[in-house]
């Protein structure tokens, strides 16, 4: 079982991982890193052992927040479907907060899309949940992880505000490369284990200017 500590500090990332997706991504990995608490997601563990639904299963379990992502619904240019996992992992998630017991009651969500009203067009039975647009821009991510995590602990550790957050983030981006540079390895060759290591050593080191 989790301890309690690491569970109100998880938050399960559910978003597509593909190459299209990277700046956004990366940003949301910041603004959850730089707003004290620690993103998971099923790309932290490779273990050909565990069913990864099962992993995902886990991970949602250990997780006090979530942070959804179902703006991807293009149909795949192979196969002519769309991918449902988003969808799905976020099913998972309300799931494990509406039927499960003790700190699985705690849980809460954070719906991202584009626009604000188009899941109405392909998953209107969300409705009622927390649907922030990004517009797929990485300040319109940040803006709404930082929104809905300020909330988290009830003003109990004060967070930056997103124009802070975001130059921080582009500071890091900035730096990413030279980064990368002195471990011998290209940006878009970091596992997700990785790059959150090195968010986590970069943001001591750039404390908030103020």
């Amino acid at each position: 079982m989790t301890h309690p500590a690491d569970y109100n500090d998880s938050v399960f990332v559910n978003c597509p991982f593909d190459e299209a997706y990277g700046p956004l991504f990366r940003a949301l990995l910041f603004a959850v890193q730089d707003s004290g608490f620690r993103a998971r997601c099923t790309l932290e563990v490779e273990d050909s052992g565990e069913e990864r639904i099962r992993k995902i299963k886990r991970i949602i379990r250990e997780c006090r927040y979530g942070i959804h992502d179902i703006s991807r619904t293009e149909l795949d240019p192979v196969n002519q479907l769309p991918r449902f996992n988003m969808p799905l992992e976020l099913g998972l998630f309300l799931g494990a907060q509406e039927y499960g017991s003790g700190l699985q009651k705690e849980k809460k969500s954070l719906v991202l899309d584009r626009d604000r009203y188009r899941y109405q067009k392909f998953c209107s039975d969300i409705a009622g949940q927390d649907i922030r647009a990004h517009d797929d821009d990485p300040y319109g991510v940040i803006a709404a992880i930082r929104g809905m995590l300020a909330t988290a602990r009830d003003g109990d550790g004060r967070i930056p505000g997103a124009t802070a957050i975001s130059a921080r983030f582009e500071q890091f981006e900035a730096e990413l490369p030279d980064l990368c540079a002195k471990l011998h390895i290209r940006p878009d060759e970091l596992e997700f284990v990785e790059l959150r290591g090195l968010i986590q050593e970069w943001q001591p080191s750039r404390p908030l200017e103020g």
